[in-house]
């Protein structure tokens, strides 16, 4: 199974960029990871809300194949314990799922166009976090699921 992050926008910040690059690197052990950034919308000022979220949407809409598995970073999604997290990976694995795509909207969140066309919604928490720092902590916690999925010493109960 491929896992594709997909996310709205760059990152400003070199350190969640490097953190991100380094759980790229681990989770490659496992499986194809790959990360595709949706560059912000052209005039993203001079646009509502709404306007972004379509465009946004229409970018994220135009990434995905009608077989891929697509799951959203949304607050409004459920929650899971790290274990329960790397089980549910694991059933995904287990499918036969080709393509797994998680997807971190922009500051606004999704599109109804992209709520529509998604399989599922994780929260990882109910707190919530900028839309660039949750890259980094799904990243480690990508990581950190197929670590307990493999039974290495990285995860503690």
């Amino acid at each position: 199974m491929n896992v594709e992050l997909i996310v709205v926008g760059k990152t400003d910040s070199a350190e969640v960029e490097r953190l991100v690059e380094e759980y790229k690197g681990r989770i490659g052990h496992y499986t194809r990871f790959g990360i595709t950034i949706i560059p912000d919308p052209k005039n993203r000022r001079s646009l509502s809300e709404a306007q972004q979220k379509s465009a946004e949407g229409e970018a994220i809409l135009r990434l995905l194949a009608p077989s891929d598995f697509v799951v959203l970073m949304d607050e409004r999604g459920k929650e899971y314990t790290s274990q329960e997290f790397a089980d549910w990976l694991q059933k995904r694995m287990a499918s036969g799922c080709k393509r797994l795509c998680m997807v971190i909207g922009g500051p606004y969140g999704f599109a109804q166009e992209v709520y529509d066309r998604a399989d599922s919604k994780i929260a990882l928490s109910k707190m919530t976090f900028s839309h660039q720092i949750v890259r980094a902590i799904f990243a480690e916690q990508l990581y950190r699921a197929f670590t307990i999925i493999n039974n290495e010493p990285y995860h503690h109960n």
